[in-house]
């Protein structure tokens, strides 16, 4: 077998003991070992000699030694063995590549175990093909975001599969391997739209830099497709204001999600935006053109509910008078957006599931099944996992709406976002009213400390309520909510109160009686009488108290 040393190895000999090939040293302080039965190439740390490695597999003890110290390889199919030690993939690449897929498209195992273990020690989730038609179940069931493929296929060639790949998702980046090095396949691969190739043979070092250049490339590809759904249309991402890490991941994420056919489940507190996700993933996908259906469940009436979904026909129940489609009919090849799904009664939960996994619903009353084409994006503010062992939802349910999950941070999680956030609601309410308005220091002061338990849609209208009260252009702090000022006014009593128990141990009797008011006055919702009551105190004497603290409105 004629033996080939990839980069920074030397070739010392080469010897054939019962298949198994010494390429010499210098990787690891050990032995290089291949053997061309299994097409497996191994370092055999700490072993000067052959034998060593016939004594492990003799032995039973393992001899293909773990991916850390194993070198990936390719072998050709004439015995020729490229080789290099495994890179150091840095963490921002692995990061990256994380949230992508990649398709290795050839009929040689080999070199889809070689180019699969460099993609995953990159990061990448791989999936392999070894012909065409596999190559297509693939692409069409998975958002392949990279294809590896071979130009020299058993029958439908590599530069057809690459065509059709580009016809069927033209964002995903291919990649041809050709065992020709001629200019010609280079070229024209090149004219039916492949980002780059490669030669055979080639050593893995080359294929790791060309798909890190490849993450980079779909990074900024998908930087700029945000910015142009942006200034495109506000049904994208220019209705989600952020710039925080926890959402430039969301963003990625909703990415993906949108060139998937996959039910996403969205998870989120009250008031984060739940509904705008939906509306991203699908205005950002191939469906942007039909129908975006949001159902409220939590609001439908739930002897209506039914009717709502699958529709129902003439007669069913009293005033039915007529025939009425279901919303997941209405939404034929766009997506219906299930709201609140946690709050579906447990009965109904079954029908869904059934409708989800058969692609069909029967109206009520009706005896003919209706097929239907929709994508299901689900939200909810339950942790429907703790529902499922409660019997509250149907395990069943859950796993068919939780095949991708996408969870949206809080507002407290993200509050560098907030000067953002306030900038984008006074420039929309500006546009509607006329009036141009800014915001205090001392007003932004206390947006940036208050924790937003209402999350986007309480500073949403914090800022409204805040606009209809001030009487000048700038919000100042004393127009903003009294919950804000008196949380943000206990929050300094308590540091305060903190500092003092610090340095003395004493608490100031001014201080335990600020925070008995504010704390009784919080406790009842506000009701300043009852809480003036309860402490004993005159109604005149917490006013002044309250004045003295700043926390009047």
């Amino acid at each position: 077998m004629g033996c080939k040393v990839g980069s920074g190895v030397s070739l010392d000999s080469t010897i054939s003991i019962d298949g198994i090939v010494r390429l010499g040293r210098g990787y690891a302080g050990g032995l290089v070992m291949a053997d061309d039965r299994d097409k497996t190439a191994v370092v055999i740390p700490g072993s000067s000699t052959p034998d060593r490695a016939q004594e492990r597999r003799a032995t039973g003890m393992p001899w293909a030694v773990p991916f850390r110290e194993k070198i990936p390889t390719i072998l050709e199919p004439n015995g020729t063995t490229m080789f290099v030690a495994e890179p150091n993939m840095t963490d921002t690449a692995k990061a990256e590549a994380n949230l992508l897929n990649l398709l290795i498209v050839d009929d040689e195992r080999a070199i889809r175990d070689g180019c699969r273990e460099v993609a995953q020690a990159i990061g990448f989730s791989t999936y392999i093909a070894d012909n065409a038609d596999h190559a297509y179940r693939v692409i069409e069931t998975t958002g392949v975001d990279v294809a590896l493929v071979d130009l020299r296929l058993p029958g439908t060639g590599g530069l057809e599969v690459l065509r059709e790949i580009k016809r069927r998702r033209p964002e995903t980046v291919v990649i041809v391997i050709t065992g020709y090095a001629t200019v010609q396949s280079a070229v024209l691969a090149m004219k039916n739209g492949a980002y780059d190739y490669v030669t055979k043979p080639f050593n893995l070092e080359e294929l790791r830099l060309l798909l890190e250049r490849v993450i980079g490339h779909l990074q900024l590809t998908s930087e700029n497709r945000i910015l142009r759904e942006q200034i495109k249309s506000k049904e994208g991402f220019g209705s989600i204001v952020g710039r925080s890490p926890e959402m430039e991941k969301l963003y990625r994420i909703i990415s993906k999600a949108a060139h998937s056919s996959h039910p996403v489940l969205i998870l989120g507190e009250s008031g984060t935006g739940k509904e705008l996700v939906a509306r991203s993933i699908h205005y950002s996908g191939p469906t942007r053109d039909q129908p975006f259906v949001p159902v409220d469940c939590g609001s439908l009436v739930p002897t209506l509910i039914e009717s709502e979904l699958f529709g129902h026909v003439k007669g069913a129940f009293t005033g039915a008078n007529k025939s009425k489609d279901g919303l997941l009919a209405v939404a034929e090849g766009g997506t219906v957006f299930l709201d609140e799904v946690g709050e579906l009664p447990v009965d109904l939960q079954a029908k869904l599931r059934r409708a989800i996994q058969e692609k069909e619903i029967r109206p009520v009353g009706g005896t003919k099944a209706i097929p239907i084409n929709a994508r299901i994006l689900a939200a909810t503010n339950r942790d429907l996992e703790q529902a499922v062992a409660q019997g509250n939802f149907r395990r069943d349910l859950y796993f068919r709406l939780n095949v991708l999950t996408l969870r949206i941070p809080p507002l407290s999680s993200r509050k560098q976002d907030i000067p953002l956030l306030v900038g984008h609601f006074l420039e929309r309410m500006t546009r509607s009213t006329g009036v141009q308005r800014n915001v205090s220091d001392e007003a932004l002061k206390l947006m940036l400390a208050y924790d937003w338990p209402g999350n986007v849609r309480e500073l949403e209208n914090s800022l409204e309520r805040a606009c209809a009260l001030t009487s000048g252009p700038t919000i100042h702090a004393a127009d903003l909510p009294t919950q804000i000022q008196n949380w943000c006014s206990q929050a300094d009593a308590a540091a305060a109160a903190e500092h003092v128990k610090a340095a003395h141990g004493i608490v100031p009797i001014v201080e335990l009686e600020k925070r008995a008011i504010l704390g009784a006055i919080e406790q009842l919702h506000g009701d300043k009488l009852e809480a003036a009551r309860l402490l004993g105190i005159g109604k005149t004497t917490l006013y002044r108290k309250l004045k003295e603290y700043g926390a009047l409105e």
